[in-house]
């Protein structure tokens, strides 16, 4: 057990909390979204919040509960689907909140600390030099850069310029070891991938250099189809269009966007499949002419539409806010990540919706992987019970497609089936008593876990928060 008292007199100087009911309010993301975490995690709670203001703050925190052999959990803002931030083992919350400077920005690139939220980012990088970020998640208004480069893989703009851990998209790093002495290391190039999608399981980011590019004043387009798959073979095919400058493709089946879009309901009629699409104003007039010798129709412009205040933008329909959307209006579903691979996708998706129809609801995301367009699947699940949720992602699997698990807390299990040898050995260099995060890294927790027996991990420390 954690000496509480000695633990804040060690930090004293710092901010902390330790009211339970708000620790327990930051000890929690968005893991709700699955009917298994929230079973498995509800009860989970850190002993303290501490909130440091600079990298000198986060080494002594470091560095105190190294010696005191107390688990620290790195965290953003909280929008994380997975429980990526929640500590199983109890012990401190890092919040990264205050650690919210925009340090310099520059033609092509920017330089922050990771508490700074994301929309923030864009609105400074626009004022300054009409820059942008590359890409960001539908969560951009309320999600921290820190949280989105340590626990998320990409988004809006991945149909442009891949995802997050593409050499590239992150050009540096600087990140506090948990040892008895925390050093600071500047991280680039192929070192990145030490860190970058680990839930802050091998170290903690204080600062961030990001690429950006050029901004614009995005069109929001919603195109609608009669039936899905000439929405998904729209999406496909305007995605390979290099000439038109998109930042969104996102095909989704009926009956979600009627259902769920509840303030674009007006312009979606009932039956209709959609793609939502972000499109640059120089590119509205080609999207349009390419839309006219389809099966789509343009049901809604946001550069001809008389009020768009009450409504949000496409990027808050798409990718996982399509979820959040939903579950609003019904809070029995839930969702799963399904990667559709190169070149089969489009059959692939076929196959799968007409095999699972209104159970599994269809929702695509098009996107630059490893060079080529393909799609993720973000689809809504009809949930009734964890054994067929779990079957339903074997049948994906057993079609061909590749199963991201958003029900599994842990880096291994969540999509790649395998150890990251880059990330366990850095791990273990970085955090030898592994107190950072414990219990979301299995390779280190235990290594001889079999993925391919299709186990469930459960860290022990989750006993202890029953």
């Amino acid at each position: 057990m954690t000496d509480l008292a000695a633990l804040k007199k060690a930090l004293e100087g710092l901010k902390i909390e330790d009211n339970p009911a708000l620790v327990k309010q930051k000890s929690r993301d968005f893991f709700w979204y699955s009917p298994v975490l929230k079973r498995q995690l509800d009860a989970v709670s850190a002993d303290l919040v501490v909130t440091p203001k600079s990298e000198a703050e986060v080494v002594h925190v470091l560095r105190t509960c190294f010696a005191m052999d107390v688990p620290v959990t790195v965290r953003g803002c909280g929008t994380g689907n997975y429980g990526q931030a929640m500590p199983l083992s109890g012990g401190i919350i890092l919040n990264m909140a205050e650690m919210n400077r925009i340090i310099d920005i520059k033609p092509g690139r920017l330089v922050c600390e990771p508490g700074v939220i994301l929309h923030d980012l864009d609105q400074a990088a626009r004022a300054d030099s009409g820059q942008e970020m590359r890409m960001h998640p539908s969560t951009a208004k309320t999600a921290s850069i820190g949280g989105f480069i340590g626990g998320g893989s990409g988004g809006v703009g991945s149909i442009r310029w891949g995802g997050l851990r593409d050499l590239g998209n992150v050009l540096r790093l600087r990140v506090v070891t948990m040892e008895e002495t925390p050093r600071v290391l500047e991280l680039d190039g192929w070192d990145l991938q030490k860190v970058s999608h680990a839930y802050g399981t091998n170290g903690v980011i204080t600062e961030i250099e990001i690429p950006l590019t050029a901004a614009y004043d995005w069109v929001d387009v919603i195109v609608g189809f009669d039936d899905f798959m000439d929405a998904a073979r729209y999406g496909n095919t305007l995605g390979t269009h290099d000439g038109l400058l998109l930042k969104l493709v996102t095909p989704i089946a009926a009956p979600i966007p009627h259902d769920y879009f509840l303030r674009h309901r007006k312009f979606i009629p009932e039956g209709k499949s959609v793609c939502l699409v972000m499109v640059a104003p120089h590119a509205v007039e080609s999207l349009i002419a390419y839309t006219e010798r389809t099966a789509g129709e343009i049901l809604f412009r946001s550069d001809t539409a008389d009020d768009l205040k009450r409504l949000p933008p496409a990027y808050e329909l798409a990718w996982n806010h399509t979820t959040l959307r939903g579950l609003r209006v019904d809070d029995s579903i839930t969702y799963l990540q399904v990667l559709y691979p190169f070149p089969d996708q489009l059959a692939l998706v076929e196959k799968v919706h007409a095999h699972f129809g209104d159970e599994v609801v269809a929702h695509l995301e098009f996107v630059r992987f490893d060079g080529n367009v393909t799609c993720f699947g973000l689809p809504i699940v009809r949930f009734t019970t964890e054994e067929r949720l779990e079957e339903i992602m074997r049948i994906h699997e057993d079609m061909g497609c590749v199963i991201f698990n958003a029900h599994r807390y842990t880096l291994e299990e969540g999509g790649m089936k395998q150890t990251d040898e880059v990330q366990l050995a850095f791990k273990r260099e970085a955090d030898p008593k592994g107190l950072l995060n414990p219990g979301k890294m299995v390779a280190f927790e235990d290594p001889d876990f079999d993925f391919a027996a299709h186990k469930v991990y459960l860290f022990p420390g989750l006993e202890q928060a029953k």
